[in-house]
């Protein structure tokens, strides 16, 4: 899997802009093959700054996105961006969840509650 990230500091004034045009492409770009999940949030305490998070099923996929017309208008904002923004492409193979934080709790030891 891939997590894409990209971190965006705008100008006050083209804020709002940004955040409709990235939330219309968030919206087709989780209907897009391959796409496990897309959001768009910006920061409570920094309000000019936006962030795009992705993650994708393989790389292949991905790059389908990447030369996709849609994926065109965050190359837009990205290019209204005040400074360069930050953009990161990890990859990884595995994901776990709460079973995570219960077995560090348990001390390691697995079906066990304290």
């Amino acid at each position: 899997m891939i997590h894409a990230t990209i971190r965006i500091k705008m100008p006050g004034q083209k804020v709002r802009e940004a955040v409709e045009i990235l939330h219309s492409v968030a919206e087709l770009t989780r209907i897009h093959p391959g796409c496990i999940s897309c959001w768009i949030y910006q920061d409570a305490q920094e309000e000019q700054v936006i962030m795009i998070e992705e993650v994708w099923r393989s790389q292949e996929e991905l790059e389908s996105h990447l030369r996709s017309a849609d994926y065109r208008n965050v190359l837009l904002v990205v290019e209204m961006a005040r400074e360069k923004p930050e953009i990161k492409f990890n990859e990884f193979s595995d994901s776990t969840g709460i079973e995570t934080i219960e077995n560090a709790v348990s001390g390691g030891k697995r079906g066990e509650r304290t």
